[in-house]
C-alpha cells in the first residue's frame, strides 16, 4: 500500500469522524456513528430474527423465564433512568427481547433496539438472578451506549472504505454479515480484534452496575461473577465472553471503585424487582 493511499485513507477517516460524531448516552463520550438510527434498528431486527431462525432456543423453562424476568427488570430500570435524565428519546423505537439460546458457549450479546441473547453455557456461571443481572445489565448497557453501532462504523471505515451500511449489505453481503457479527459479538470472532473494545467493556461494566442496582439487584454480585469467569478460563482458551474483555483483576478493581456510587442506588431499589430471589 502506498503512502498516498495511506494518507488518503487517514484523511477520509478523519473527515468521517468529524461529520459523524455522536455522544454516548449518560457518559458523554464522543463516538463515531456512520449508520442512521433508522437503518441500524431495521437491520438489527432483521439480523436478530435471522439469528433466532438459525439457532435453537433453550427448552429449559425455568432458566428461560429467569432470563425474561431479569431482562424485563433491567429494561424497566433503564427506561426509568433515561426518563429521569430527560433522555427517553434515546430509546425510541426499541423493541426489547430477551432470549436464552441452547448451547455450551459461555457468551451473551446485545444488538441495537434492545435485542438480547444469553447462551445456556453462561447460566451456570451466573448461578442466580443477581449473577444473571450482571450479564444482562452489561449487555443492555452495550445496546443503549451504541457500542455495536460504533464498532460497526469503525469497521465500515477500515474494511469497506466508509461504505454506507445499506449499500454494503447489497453489494458485499457476506463481508458485511461478518462485520455485523463481529461488531455485536454474535458467535465466533472473525479474525480481528475490534478497536476500543476494552473501552466499551469498561463503559458497559459501569453502566451495567447502575442499571442492575436500579433494578434492585445487588451490584456486589459482579465481583463474585467475574471471579467465577476468571476461574472458568484458567488452563484453557478464554470463554468467548472474555475474549476482548479487560483482565479480570483490572475489571474487579474498577467495579470495587464504583461501589460507593452504585450501592446507594441498590439500597433505594432493592425491594422493587420482580425476579425470584
Amino acid at each position: 500500500m502506498t503512502l498516498r493511499r495511506i494518507g488518503s485513507g487517514f484523511l477520509i477517516g478523519a473527515l468521517l469522524w468529524v461529520a459523524a460524531c455522536a455522544t454516548v448516552p449518560i457518559t458523554g463520550r464522543q463516538q463515531l456513528d456512520l449508520v442512521p438510527r433508522s437503518t441500524m434498528l431495521t437491520t438489527s431486527y432483521q439480523q436478530y430474527d435471522r439469528f433466532l431462525e438459525e439457532n435453537e432456543l433453550s427448552d429449559n423453562r425455568r432458566l428461560t423465564e429467569l432470563v425474561h424476568s431479569v431482562g424485563r427488570d433491567i429494561q424497566t430500570a433503564v427506561e426509568h433512568y433515561f426518563q429521569e435524565k430527560n433522555m427517553a428519546h434515546q430509546l425510541e423505537g426499541y423493541r426489547w427481547e430477551f432470549h436464552l439460546v441452547a448451547g455450551d458457549e459461555v457468551n451473551a450479546f446485545a444488538m441495537p433496539g434492545g435485542k438480547i441473547v444469553v447462551y445456556e453455557g453462561i447460566m451456570e456461571i451466573a448461578e442466580d438472578a443477581n449473577g444473571l443481572a450482571v450479564i444482562m445489565g452489561h449487555e443492555v448497557a452495550h445496546a443503549v451506549a451504541g457500542h455495536g453501532s460504533e464498532r460497526l462504523s469503525q469497521q465500515l471505515v477500515t474494511q469497506l472504505g466508509g461504505m454506507a451500511l445499506s449499500l454494503a449489505l447489497t453489494e458485499k453481503p457476506a463481508a458485511t454479515q461478518q462485520l455485523w457479527m463481529a461488531a455485536f459479538g454474535m458467535g465466533a470472532q472473525v479474525g480481528f480484534l475490534l478497536p476500543y473494545s476494552r473501552l466499551h467493556e469498561s463503559e458497559a461494566d459501569h453502566l451495567g452496575l447502575i442499571f442492575m442496582a436500579k433494578a434492585g439487584y445487588d451490584p456486589r454480585a459482579a465481583i463474585d461473577f467475574w471471579q467465577r469467569m476468571e476461574a472458568e478460563k484458567k488452563g484453557q482458551a478464554p470463554p468467548e465472553f472474555l475474549s476482548t474483555h479487560p483482565a479480570s483483576g483490572t475489571r474487579i478493581e474498577q467495579i470495587e471503585a464504583w461501589m460507593p456510587e452504585v450501592m446507594p442506588i441498590y439500597r433505594r431499589n432493592k425491594g422493587q424487582r420482580t425476579a425470584e430471589r
